[in-house]
């Protein structure tokens, strides 16, 4: 058994909206937990999000530039032996044509790119914190000010209890109000009037949960808490972590960046990073708003993020990442979404037990692993949610909700696009290529979308009455393509099964096709 104690040296890259940073860390547990020991560290301007509003197409410049920071760090990160962790944030998720990115950056550095929700941006910069500051046991607000995006996010004790994405990144504010020079009041103004106004509904709900403290992390805020360190001690410090910043020494921040309206002039402000000159405007209105809205007297600093949250993530999978079941934080998601939407979770989660061990039972005939396992748990667990908004087409409503909810932490944008696409096909027609959000799934994934699709089928019919009859199934496979499958329902205290047989054979198709054999569903012969 591998020691659990012994050093894990993991890589982190983070591809944001206005720059990709790269982390090489090692990790090391003691008495107290994981502690990161930083090994290489990279950063490089791209600037993905170069057009105001919503970033419907990443620029082949941007391309180029994203994908050539990659090739630059992904051998530091070999040098090391560190498997390589990468994530997406706000414009790779926006932009129409991020397979482009994804696809190449696969094809020329060698690294693969999972886009996130912003949610799970959340929750990943959450766990960062955390091994910055010692706050596990208070009740925290933390927001993080990237190009594209704002996270805001409330914790207490390593739980997320709510959190945000909101499009207000300081890259996107400067498209949006400051692309010409000089900067006026009335364009401070409108921007203002916006950040205000994106993030008025969600503040209701975060001062209603009294967080104790404040946390700002991302480059944004720590060059802001600097700038403000250096008025206040004479002295820029060595390092942003634990600074504190005071809403009366924003707003002074503020007043200086207003009055220097062009990126010449800002870049001539003390402390100012030269980078950010263009773009800290924007950033620093909307901390502005945030720490107004919020009613926050002060932040402290992080200066773990995103990075470090995405290496400590990786570092808990490969340390003891659950292999039969839905990891806690998975599951909490997947079932409070289900219980919100879902009108007979019961029936749901007879149909996810049965759905997995038909998985287990035909695991020789279609090799997937434990990951897929997973994936199916979620899909049969939430496949009925579109019922909250129809039953007409609720397998169709069942992929909406799940595709377009916040409310699914833990999982990457690429796994919530599965599961979506395992609940949508749990009913009606199979997967076909004229469907778009099928086709555009690799062999791989599709092969993966139809069996497990097929497999939840059978295991919606084996409750059909939907009142748990059957206790247990059972498959007789030698995985011999010329013999099919038997799957043997078990009544549960005698119960009938015929019903169960018959709704279960007539959905068995789907699953035939995925598995390219016959499937014989048999149940006992009720007594007389």
């Amino acid at each position: 058994m591998p020691d659990q104690t012994a050093p894990i040296t993991l890589a982190a890259i983070d591809i944001g909206t206005n720059s990709v940073h790269g982390v090489v860390a090692r990790i090391v547990e003691d008495g107290n937990g994981p502690r990161f020991e930083i090994l290489e560290r990279e950063k490089e301007p791209v600037r993905l999000g170069a057009a105001a509003g919503d970033i419907r197409e990443l620029t082949p410049d941007a391309i180029d530039r994203a994908v050539a920071a990659l090739v630059r760090f992904a051998p530091l990160a070999r040098r090391h032996d560190a498997p390589i962790t990468a994530v997406a944030t706000s414009a790779v998720r926006e932009a129409e044509n991020r397979h482009e990115l994804i696809d190449r950056a696969w094809e020329e550095a060698g690294v693969h790119v999972e886009v996130i929700s912003g949610t799970e941006e959340a929750r990943l910069i959450h766990l960062g914190v955390l091994q910055s500051l010692p706050l596990y046991d208070r009740r925290l607000v933390l927001c993080d000010i990237g190009g594209g995006s704002t996270e805001i996010l409330v914790g207490e004790q390593g739980e997320v209890l709510t959190a945000r994405s909101l499009k207000l990144g300081h890259l996107r504010m400067t498209r949006m109000f400051f692309d010409e020079e000089p900067v006026t009041k009335a364009q401070v103004r409108a921007c203002r009037r916006h950040v205000r106004s994106t993030l008025a509904p969600f503040a209701r709900d975060v001062r209603a949960l009294a967080p104790q403290v404040a946390v700002g992390s991302s480059g944004t805020i720590a060059n802001l808490a600097e700038m403000a360190a250096l008025r206040r001690a004479g002295a820029k410090p060595r390092t942003p972590r634990n600074l504190v910043l005071t809403r009366a020494e924003l707003d002074g921040l503020v007043a200086e960046l207003v009055a220097a309206p062009t990126a010449v002039e800002r870049a001539d402000l003390a402390g100012l990073d030269e980078g950010r000159a263009d773009v800290i405007l924007g950033g620093a209105l909307v901390l502005e708003q945030v720490m107004a809205e919020l009613d926050l007297d002060e932040l402290v600093v992080s200066d773990f993020a995103l990075r470090e949250g995405v290496l400590l993530d990786a570092w808990q999978r490969r340390r003891g990442g659950t292999l039969h079941h839905l990891s806690d934080l998975r599951r909490r998601s997947v079932e409070a979404l289900a219980s919100a939407m879902d009108e007979d979770p019961d029936h749901s989660r007879q149909v996810a037990r049965l759905a997995l061990q038909l998985f287990d039972g035909t695991r020789a005939r279609h090799g997937l692993d434990d990951e897929a396992r997973e994936l199916l748990e979620a899909a049969a667990l939430l496949c009925n949610v579109g019922l909250f908004l129809s039953h007409a087409g609720h397998h169709k409503h069942s992929y909406y909700v799940i595709r377009n909810t916040d409310r699914l932490p833990g999982f990457t944008d690429h796994e919530v696009e599965l599961i979506a696409l395992v609940a949508r096909y749990h009913r009606k027609s199979e997967p076909k290529p004229k469907h778009d959000e099928f086709s555009v799934l690799d062999e791989d994934d599709q092969r993966l979308v139809r069996t497990l699709a097929g497999l939840l089928r059978v295991a919606i019919g084996l409750d059909r009455s939907h009142s748990g009859c059957v206790a247990s199934v059972s498959v007789a496979d030698d995985a011999d393509p010329g013999d099919g499958l038997v799957i043997d329902a078990h009544p549960a205290d005698g119960a009938d099964l015929s019903l169960e047989r018959y709704a279960a054979e007539a959905r068995r198709d789907l699953l035939e096709h995925a598995l390219d054999t016959s499937v014989t569903i048999r149940s006992p012969t009720p007594s007389a």
